[in-house]
């Protein structure tokens, strides 16, 4: 499993020119699933999402956890191979009928510990997301 994360002062998810979703200072997580992932891994992901702290102190040193939203984007191309030619390979990626049930699983942990905070996109659709970058302060978390 593996998540993208990064820090945004705004971030807005469309589908189709409609607006489902919009958060102020957060958190944009990009997740995909891989194979061998189960359900077993969601709970350490959503704990350490929840926990990291990529937010500035009084201080100004990055030390703090978010206090803001969370924006959950189902996202299979975290796991694109690009070794061989131009064209990705999503063959790493866990099958859409594997993720979907994760994903949602996920989302739902994290809804659980933060439920007025978390929003996500829709598992398989074309979902325009635009969002602005704080630092910008990207991680990648990877969950084993």
């Amino acid at each position: 499993m593996r998540i993208l994360v990064q820090r945004v002062l705004n971030a807005k998810l469309e589908i189709g020119g409609e607006k489902i979703c919009q958060i102020e200072r957060g958190i944009v997580a990009y997740v995909g699933f891989k194979e061998g992932d189960f359900e077993g891994h969601l709970p350490s992901a959503a704990n350490k999402l929840l926990g990291l702290r990529i937010f500035q102190d009084q201080n100004g040193k990055i030390n703090n956890p978010n206090s803001g939203s969370f924006l959950i984007i189902p996202n299979f191309t975290l796991y694109a191979q690009t070794s061989h030619g131009f064209r990705p390979s999503f063959s790493q990626a866990l099958s859409p009928e594997k993720a979907k049930p994760l994903f949602e699983k996920f989302v739902e942990i994290l809804k659980a510990n933060c439920p007025k905070r978390v929003f996500s996109g829709v598992f398989g659709a074309n979902m325009q997301i635009t969002q602005t970058n704080d630092g910008p302060v990207s991680v990648l978390i990877e969950v084993n």
